[in-house]
């Protein structure tokens, strides 16, 4: 019998390019200002088009405004009125806008079924090289996050990104870091881990990791991170097949959000959805879609969002 390996049909939805923070391998932000916000009604035309696709997931994937900018609340009532407008049209929103306080994930709670955030990693020498001029990518504002996900019961994603400089012992750190927050509080649904690759706009000298590093990191993930918790990559940042095969064979069971652009990483592509099931299936992997919230917490959400849920899956 095929083993299953998941993804999500999805579409990533930008609210705005521009961002406060300046990580020296990002190929996504653009500075304040310089980015106009999406509106409603551009978003509306943008998911009438996907109707009949086969998207499920609508990811809302933004750049960050200032905490302490006046245009900060407007920025969030952005965020929610695009996850509100995704669900009345019959997609369910997942989203990851950076380090959000406590009230505005209390706030995107009511529209979306899953919020997400990357741990990246819990060193905090980052700060001294790829994150020095990054406020919000300081280690302990982003485990805060995935503690306050837990108290509010939001069904989580999060992750670490390999390749930025960290040690091996970092990066045990970091899912050592995850795995005990959802020991505490059980919500955290996946874990990504994204391996950095080069692109055009990013200034960052790094080498990525190696195809035998990736795959050590994987295996030690799964060591470390309870079996609850689904592990993800993104295929289109690994190499070739062989390495994605050897990624299913040590533990990952989940591929992702396959969109047609990858906003984060523009320069790599996915492979078209049907050559990768054909390619999957004559090693024995049967590639099926799933829904942007694992079964398990299906009761979690609020009646509404569980009705959007069921007429989905029907």
């Amino acid at each position: 019998m095929a083993k299953i390996i998941t993804y999500s049909p999805a579409y990533t939805l930008v609210p705005t390019y521009e961002c406060f923070n300046r990580c020296s391998y990002c190929n996504f932000r653009t500075n304040p200002f310089q980015s106009p916000w999406l509106e409603l009604e551009t978003a509306k035309q943008i998911l009438t088009s996907l109707e009949h696709q086969g998207i499920i997931e609508i990811l809302i994937l933004s750049g960050e405004i200032h905490p302490l900018s006046p245009r900060r609340k407007l920025w969030i009532e952005r965020i929610y009125d695009l996850a509100k407008l995704a669900l009345s049209m019959g997609f369910l929103p997942h989203t990851n806008a950076g380090v959000l306080s406590y009230e505005e994930m209390a706030l995107l709670k009511e529209v979306n079924v899953s919020l997400g955030l990357m741990v990246e990693q819990v060193s905090p020498k980052l700060l001294d090289d790829v994150h020095k001029h990054a406020p919000t990518k300081i280690p302990q504002l982003r485990l805060q996050q995935l503690q306050w996900a837990g108290e509010l019961k939001i069904p989580f994603t999060t992750g670490i990104l390999m390749g930025l400089g960290e040690s091996k012992q970092d990066r045990k750190d970091s899912l050592d870091a995850i795995a005990l927050l959802h020991g505490q509080y059980g919500h955290i649904q996946e874990v990504i881990l994204q391996p950095y690759q080069p692109g055009k706009k990013d200034i960052f000298q790094g080498k990525p990791l190696n195809d035998e590093e990736i795959l050590e990191v994987i295996a030690l993930a799964r060591e470390i991170l309870p079996k609850d918790i689904a592990l993800q990559i993104p295929p289109n940042l690994l190499k070739n097949s062989q390495l994605i095969l050897k990624s299913l064979e040590l533990g990952v069971t989940d591929l992702g959000g396959i969109v047609p652009k990858d906003e984060v990483n523009p320069d790599y592509h996915h492979q078209k959805i049907d050559l990768l099931r054909q390619e999957l299936l004559q090693q024995g992997y049967q590639l099926k879609p799933r829904l942007p919230v694992y079964p398990q917490y299906y009761s979690w959400l609020s009646d509404s969002l569980q009705s959007s849920l069921y007429q989905k899956i029907s």
